[in-house]
């Protein structure tokens, strides 16, 4: 009984348990280049490592990154991103790696790391009608505050002219089995950084697994480092490359695929459009994406992205679906419905794509198990 006691105390007292902190991504992680810029730029004695190796660095970041605001872009970079960005050069990158990982993960580390997560459970109100929809807006990375208000109104609009029920909330504990099981399908709004405890994300693959459905749209697959690989990888399905700097926003020629199936229904085979245009690192098809929707890259200029990255695809889906969690018939599977098109506001009250994102919605909050499986 002693040993077992002692067994018992130690387990209390260790970082593993961490008594009383949330379960949040990376709290235990050791410091080094590849944390998130935020975690090291909110720990007094790792900013020091930094500015010591290299006095010059943070100079050239902007001071809005700098600070302990939430959302941050730092959230959703690592140090070494930032650091290869200014032209640090490798050796000396590996120099702030080794003096990073001297520093010991303390409980005030792990508290101030799991501040921007959220496990209070949320106070919902539902109204009659169907599909049930999550309207999710919770944002810890880059808040494009224009896009958000103008999609949370459209969905708005959508839900309330179809008689669907809508609940909004920027609750991460909103992500919970018994709360995930009430909702046809969930919307992230923009969503950018990570935002899920462990435990949230758990709830949220199950709910997916089992047949949930998933809009996202624009940002919710725009930030430049995933520290979720379930998300990027095998919910959306491609990671994002990089947009256009210089010339940001351009006009380009969307069209649609010869099967792209009952979410285009209505839509016209081809528009333009002016937009901030991403790229991805790899091809959704290769991952078994059903592609809706293409980019046509003779009609602007590709080039001019971040430094190093080439944002040529070639073939360039834009709109995509994916049967997530799936058997050999895919009955069953989750439903995954991603848009890249979403940074300027007047798109979310485009009719062609206020139709488009509308059946797509319908598609993702399909009742019937087969849907993904014939859902074309």
């Amino acid at each position: 009984m002693k040993a077992l006691l002692l067994l018992l105390s130690a387990w209390l007292a260790s970082p593993a348990h961490a008594q009383g902190l949330v379960d949040c991504p990376l709290r235990d992680a050791a410091y080094s280049t590849q944390s998130p810029l935020y975690d090291v730029l909110i720990n007094p004695t790792a900013r020091a490592v930094v500015e010591r190796d290299q006095p010059d660095l943070f100079k050239h970041i902007p001071p809005a990154l700098l600070g302990p605001q939430i959302p941050s872009f730092a959230t959703i970079m690592t140090l070494r991103q930032a650091a290869e960005f200014f032209g640090v050069p490798g050796a000396a990158i590996a120099t702030i790696d080794r003096d990073l990982a001297a520093i010991p993960v303390t409980r005030a580390d792990r508290i101030a790391r799991c501040a921007r997560y959220d496990t209070a459970p949320p106070r919902l109100a539902f109204a009659a009608g169907r599909p049930r929809l999550l309207l999710f807006e919770k944002i810890n990375g880059f808040r494009d505050s224009p896009s958000v208000v103008a999609a949370h109104a459209a969905f708005v609009d959508i839900a309330a002219r179809k008689g669907w029920t809508l609940v909004t909330t920027d609750r991460g504990s909103a992500f919970a089995p018994a709360i995930l099981r009430r909702f046809d399908a969930v919307i992230w709004n923009n969503v950018s950084g990570d935002v899920l405890t462990l435990s949230q994300r758990r709830a949220f693959q199950a709910y997916i697994g089992h047949g949930g459905g998933f809009v996202g749209v624009h940002g919710s697959a725009g930030d430049p480092v995933y520290f979720w690989p379930w998300y990027a990888d095998d919910l959306i399905g491609a990671r994002f490359a990089g947009h256009p700097l210089a010339k940001q926003f351009q006009t380009a020629h969307v069209t649609l695929a010869a099967d792209a199936g009952p979410i285009a229904a209505g839509l016209p085979a081809s528009w333009d459009m002016t937009e901030e245009w991403y790229s991805f690192t790899t091809n959704p098809r290769a991952t078994g994406a059903h592609v809706i929707a293409t980019l046509d890259e003779a009609s602007y200029d590709p080039d001019g992205g971040p430094a190093g990255v080439n944002l040529r695809m070639g073939d360039h889906p834009l709109v995509w679906t994916r049967c997530v969690g799936a058997g050999s018939d895919r009955h069953g599977a989750g439903r995954m419905f991603y848009s890249a098109i979403g940074h300027r506001p007047e798109h979310y009250a485009n009719p062609v794509y206020v139709r488009l994102l509308e059946q797509a919605i319908a598609w993702a909050a399909g009742r019937d198990r087969r849907a993904c499986g014939a859902g074309r």
